[in-house]
């Protein structure tokens, strides 16, 4: 590290958990964030800021006016833009150090295997199942560890799936269809500062995956209701008969 670098992560550096080598692991690492919406956005702003190094932003969408009042990384100049462009320009102007790759479309396929097969950690702030199971199969073929988050009205949910430990539930020992979890924003709302809260536990499970400290969220789903500011924790365990991760 220069000396602009270790004036910039001096309260990191501090941490006894991080140290100086923990930094330059963050600064070495790679993360792949699906979505630069509501989730997307505290992710993508506390891990620039937290100094790791490559960062790999994939959207398909413009941004718009209704986005505003949720998605934090984008600004009024920025309507119509792409979004994965509109957050690499804050994401650059917040901390120039960071690799910003962006990928203007669904990635699907090969293409999502090989984005997989690269980061260290992936986090899915998507909104929708049909990105949430191919991305988590992805994972779970590559062993690479997925955050995942959701947040819809007032209430949110997040948890870490530890694909690399074989021991370890996958997401769709969570979801087995798409009866679980079927609403979206756009259909029932959701209060802006829930999507703030569930992303920067996001931010923060992904740190301790790539610095290997404390206590993850793995094998734990954490509940927010908002409304009540009550948090509750369910046990997440294994199915032997997921149809993704069941035979591994």
């Amino acid at each position: 590290m220069n000396e602009d670098q270790l004036e910039r992560y001096s309260r990191h550096i501090t941490l006894p958990q991080v140290e100086a080598h923990g930094q330059q692991r963050l600064l070495e690492s790679r993360v792949l964030i699906i979505g630069m919406g509501g989730l997307g956005s505290p992710v993508a702003i506390y891990l620039a800021s937290a100094g790791v190094g490559k960062l790999t932003l994939v959207d398909f969408d413009r941004v718009e006016l209704s986005n505003l009042q949720r998605q934090v990384i984008h600004r009024h100049s920025d309507v119509g833009r792409s979004k994965v462009e509109s957050a690499r320009d804050a994401i650059l102007s917040l901390n120039p150090d960071v690799t910003v790759e962006t990928i203007d479309g669904q990635l699907e396929g090969e293409a999502l295997r090989t984005q997989v097969a690269k980061a260290d950690v992936v986090l899915d702030c998507s909104d929708n199942f049909e990105t949430r199971f191919a991305l988590n199969e992805a994972c779970v073929r590559h062993r690479t560890p997925l955050v995942s988050g959701a947040a819809v009205r007032c209430e949110g949910q997040v948890t870490v799936f530890h694909n690399e430990r074989d021991d370890a539930p996958c997401y769709r020992c969570l979801y087995r269809d798409e009866s679980g979890e079927g609403e979206n924003c756009n259909l029932t709302g959701v209060l802006s500062p829930v999507v703030g809260i569930i992303g920067t536990v996001q931010a923060t499970e992904a740190v301790k995956v790539l610095l290997g400290i404390g206590e993850t969220l793995g094998g734990r789903l954490l509940l927010l209701d908002a409304l009540s500011m009550e948090w509750r924790t369910l046990r997440l365990r294994k199915d032997p008969a997921c149809p993704v991760c069941g035979s591994r």
